[in-house]
């Protein structure tokens, strides 16, 4: 029998879509992808290079569990200038991936009777990995009127005597926002007062837009970075979701826990990945401003063809690559037999009757959404939209 854990936890609905339009590209159908989080970019050559003269060179064999030294000084060199940061080696991990930073954090400090807050819309892994380490997500909505920033009344309402952590994501997935300086001063005034983690996922930092400037909550003050842990990585900042480096910096007592975790379940991260990334973000970052302007122009785009659709509205989101449109004017109606009643109908009937794939807003916490991604190329966002026109004005 499968343990307790398993059966509290379902597969992530991001990857579960994407396999889905890949399973139906691969019977010859012209799917276009919008739910993947993923730089439809190359990872740049030198950062490829690198990787490269590591085999070359024979630099495959087991590192440090948290990560090389070379590729800790990088960090800590790119937090400092950055983010405005400081840390030692021993307040830095390197893992399998953002993803497994955060479930690195989520082994070392939750546990039973534990409650983690989770704004909503919120990253699909957030409350599964809270569930799985045995501890009660507690899900405070967030409003499109606030940018989907916690409102400092409703987090409050929330904490309790069992509260663990707060888990913030800025830019978020899935809803493309920022918190700006003051929404983090007031979660980091309430984190203070209750002796409370908080876990700053900030691996969209890069990805910022109309003059919003982003900002790490453990810079704001010394008691805000002795309880935060900063999550970040190079899967989106760098076209790297394949190489799997994410990166922690935090607490020692926190981040040695993670790293005594880590070398019982990953070990290091691979030795070619950590030396492609001391490259990315040693080198030069001409890519990266490449990249941002790309997603701006598509962003724009995007947001305007979306709320040209009747029953679409779309705020331009300030981070990340997504658009969140509110599409719930259409629940209730119906093409033919089928019937749109939530987000994941409408997500389905998009799929299946349009050939477009994206994500359903209840994934994420708020089922009047849906996530669509503009990581892919300008024609695909074009063709993908008039097919989503066409499909809308067949409901009634």
């Amino acid at each position: 029998m499968l343990s307790e854990r398993v059966r509290t936890i379902k597969p992530s609905p991001t990857l579960a879509m994407d396999a889905k339009a890949k399973g139906m590209k691969a019977q010859g159908i012209d799917v276009v992808n919008f739910g993947v989080g993923e730089p439809d970019f190359d990872t740049p050559e030198h950062i490829k290079d690198a990787a490269i003269k590591a085999i070359r060179d024979g630099f495959t064999k087991y590192t440090p569990v948290g990560g090389i030294d070379e590729l800790k000084d990088a960090i800590i060199a790119k937090l400092s200038a950055d983010n405005g940061l400081a840390y030692e080696k021993d307040q830095i991990i390197v893992s399998c991936g953002a993803k497994h930073s955060l479930y690195n954090i989520a082994q070392a400090l939750y546990g039973p009777g534990d409650e983690v807050i989770i704004p909503a819309p919120y990253w699909v892994s957030y409350p599964d990995q809270v569930l799985l380490n045995d501890a009660s997500p507690v899900i405070v909505e967030t409003h499109e009127a606030d940018q989907f920033m916690l409102r400092p009344e409703a987090l409050a309402a929330k904490i309790t005597q069992k509260t663990k952590a707060i888990i913030l994501n800025s830019p978020s997935n899935p809803t493309g926002f920022a918190y700006d300086k003051a929404a983090l001063a007031a979660v980091a005034e309430l984190a203070v007062k209750h002796n409370l983690y908080i876990i700053s996922d900030e691996i969209y930092e890069k990805l910022i837009y109309d003059g919003m400037q982003h900002y790490s909550i453990a810079a704001l003050r010394p008691e805000v970075k002795d309880r935060t842990i900063v999550v970040n990585g190079l899967s989106k900042s760098h076209a790297m979701t394949g190489w799997r480096i994410g990166y922690s910096a935090g607490p020692k007592d926190v981040i040695k826990a993670m790293t005594n975790i880590q070398s019982q379940s990953t070990s290091n991260p691979a030795s070619i990945s950590q030396k492609a990334a001391v490259a990315a973000l040693k080198g030069p970052q001409d890519f990266v401003a490449m990249m941002h302007a790309e997603f701006d122009k598509r962003r724009v785009y995007l947001v305007d063809a979306l709320n040209a659709i009747p029953g679409f509205k779309c705020m331009k989101p300030t981070g990340a690559f997504y658009a969140f449109p509110n599409v719930s004017e259409h629940y209730g109606k119906k093409a033919g037999t089928r019937a749109i009643n939530g987000s994941l109908d409408f997500a389905l009937y998009l799929l299946e009757d349009a050939n477009v794939a994206l994500v359903h807003g209840e994934a994420f916490g708020d089922d009047r959404y849906i996530r669509i991604s503009y990581a892919t190329s300008m024609e695909n966002l074009k063709k993908g939209v008039e097919r989503i026109a066409a499909a809308v004005a067949k409901l009634s």
